[in-house]
């Protein structure tokens, strides 16, 4: 295949996931290989993925078109460099929005300006065309095998690389020939896991929840994940019946749409200019509920450049240090806590966006406090005697967030400033990442407290959804239970139970329950074959936050990761400097890896984690074996 290629060392490299993680990767080994990284070597590179190469399964490209991003298409890229003239390559490539208006122009296909928002579909479609540009410009020497199939196992070689086992189906076709399909088998000098949003066996609550359901006919319960891998048609979800919603952060907009939109309703909007929906007749009734009880908010109108850098006045990276500095002269341990150390700092940047974003403005409205409890917690302990009056109070507090959203992202002071939790986000996580705070101040203020608020106020959907949420709420289609929602099971009845404690008279019975919150990553609840496969071989171990003092340990669930390159470190102790973990895996020894994308132009830290492993996936290869790819039946897959 390669020229001289028997004369050539040979490097192989698996890619273990290829959603925006892997694909980022794969995309800075190629820039590297491209400017002579181990000339004079054979590279193969195995690009796999359970689900859609290229895509993934999260962005995979035949899911319905309401499944929406939550960043604007012109602050989105996979590529490590902006265009240059040439063609798209490793390197230099249009962004999410570029690529859309080129689209747009060369093919009639919808066009979207840099603020608006695209579906996730359309996103895997960039995806895909990301990796067949990386494809096209490899250098000769370079193979890249692409892989859908399922790894159900990674196995330690004696001599140095892996033995990985994949389930690849059509591989023999059960139907025709009675057989049990079987694994093939890849070696690799080095591993990336690049897995993405997890799939957990359910917890004590859920399964407690599961067993109700099994013991009533007609009652279903459906654990978290991502809503387009829900059973959520016609056929699933009958309609006229009712459903209950567990948590009103951004996969609650998916499902409310897939019962909605998905059931052939529209939206419209009247003479007024105020939107409506126009049901088909085939919805479920919703009644959704969370912690809050308020619908995550809209995000401002975008005005930021594709480019735009935020510097920090106070919560900056110097500030975290010096705080470490003065824990470790008074405590003997450079441990912060979350809010002595950062939240101050944080709360001062906020509020000084806030007020100079007043000041410029010219209002002479006075100001009130900028106040992140409140605006994530509105309701606190106020009651309703009635759910249309908790209605009325809900709808004038998500029209009021929708007033806010249309001034805009700098224009707009409240926006402006909660878009400043966003901008930071790579200081804070200077302050948090690996053990950085005290176990009890991590687990205490930082996720009990500060990230529940964050999530609500920072990480929004388009103004768009928040204003179909507003409809569907008039037309009485979608009820919100109220603050503090409660979701049981009434064995009596044979149903599920929504309520509020706080709000009289909002009890309702629901048939089916549907948790709209995505898992988090859990070594021990995981419930692919490859997670399991690298627990009980060893090859992995769990992060856990230890005291300083007492050197008692928390687990968290995490993947136990170095520093960047990211080397997973063993059960032993020991750091596997050829397997590396990239992304939501790793989410509780890092904060916030579920970014999936850089931005034109800047060297952002999405950028910065995909070239440190791939110049380590390069480094000093071994000889690899004569046999990288083995079937245990003849012939391969199509």
């Amino acid at each position: 295949m390669f020229a001289d290629s028997s004369k050539r060392p040979t490097l192989t490299l698996a890619v273990i996931g290829s959603g925006p993680r892997g694909l980022s990767v794969l995309e800075r080994l190629a820039v590297r290989l491209a400017d002579g990284a181990l000339a004079g070597h054979t590279v193969r590179i195995h690009l796999i993925d359970a689900v859609e190469v290229g895509a993934g399964r999260i962005w995979r490209t035949d899911q319905d078109e309401w499944f929406t991003m939550n960043t604007v298409v012109g602050q989105v890229t996979m590529y490590s460099g902006v265009p240059d003239g040439g063609p798209a390559r490793p390197g230099a490539g249009p962004s999410l929005g570029e690529w859309i208006e080129q689209r747009a122009k060369d093919h009639g296909e919808p066009p979207l300006g840099p603020d608006d928002y695209a579906s996730r579909r359309r996103y895997g479609q960039y995806l895909r065309s990301v990796h067949q540009a990386i494809a096209a410009h490899l250098p000769a020497d370079v193979e890249l095998v692409e892989t859908q199939g399922r790894v159900t196992s990674v196995v330690a070689v004696p001599d140095g690389g892996y033995a990985l086992e994949l389930d690849i189906p059509q591989v023999l076709d059960f139907a025709r020939t009675g057989e049990t399909p079987l694994p093939y088998l890849i070696d690799a000098d080095k591993v990336l896991l690049a897995t993405g949003h997890p799939e957990n066996a359910p917890d004590a609550f859920e399964q407690n929840l599961l067993d109700f359901a099994d013991r009533h006919p007609g009652i279903t319960y459906l654990c978290g994940d991502s809503a387009a891998d829900m059973p959520l048609s016609a056929a699933d979800i009958a309609p006229d019946s009712t459903v209950g919603i567990r948590g009103m952060g951004l996969s609650f907009y998916d499902v409310m749409l897939s019962l909605t939109v998905g059931r052939g309703g529209t939206f419209d909007h009247d003479n007024e200019g105020r939107l409506r929906y126009i049901p088909s007749g085939h919805e479920p009734r919703i009644v959704a509920g969370s912690r809050s009880g308020l619908p995550i908010p809209a995000r401002g109108r975008n005005q930021k450049r594709p480019d735009h850098t935020y510097r920090p006045r106070f919560l900056t990276n110097e500030a975290v240090a010096a705080a470490r500095e003065r824990r470790h002269r008074t405590t003997g341990t450079d441990r912060l806590r979350f809010n002595e150390d950062v939240l101050p700092l944080l709360l001062r940047e906020l509020d000084d966006v806030y007020r100079s974003t007043h000041a410029a403005s010219g209002s002479t409205a006075p100001l009130p406090p900028l106040d992140l409890h409140a605006l994530a917690r509105p309701f606190a302990d106020a009651r309703f005697d009635s759910p249309e009056a908790f209605r009325t109070r809900l709808l004038e507090i998500m029209r009021e967030d929708l007033a806010q959203a249309a001034l805009g992202n700098v224009d707009g002071p409240l926006k402006a400033a909660l878009d400043i939790l966003r901008d930071i986000r790579n200081v804070v996580r200077e302050a948090v990442d690996f053990g950085g705070l005290h176990p009890d101040s991590h687990a205490q203020e930082f996720q009990r407290e500060f990230l529940p608020v964050n999530a609500l106020l920072s990480a929004g959907p388009p103004a768009e959804r928040v204003e179909q949420l507003v409809a569907l709420v008039e037309s009485g289609l979608v009820d919100v239970a109220g603050p503090a929602t409660r979701f049981t099971a009434d064995e009596d009845r044979g149903a599920f139970l929504v309520d509020s404690p706080q709000v009289a008279g909002s009890a309702r019975l629901v048939q089916t329950l549907i948790d709209a919150r995505i898992p988090h990553p859990d070594l021990h609840r995981d419930r692919s074959a490859l997670t399991r496969s690298l627990v009980a071989e060893g090859l992995v171990s769990e992060f856990l936050r230890t005291e300083p003092a007492s050197g008692l340990s928390h687990p968290t669930g995490g993947l136990r990761v170095t520093l960047a390159p990211f080397h997973v470190i063993g059960a032993d102790g020991s750091v596997r400097d050829d397997l590396y973990a990239l992304g939501i895996p790793t989410e509780h020894a890092r904060w916030f890896t579920q970014v999936g994308s850089g931005k034109p132009g800047l060297n952002t830290l999405f950028r910065q984690d995909a070239d440190a492993i791939a110049a380590d996936m390069l480094r000093t290869p071994r000889p690899a074996p004569e046999t990288e790819l083995i079937s245990a039946t003849a012939g391969s897959p199509s």
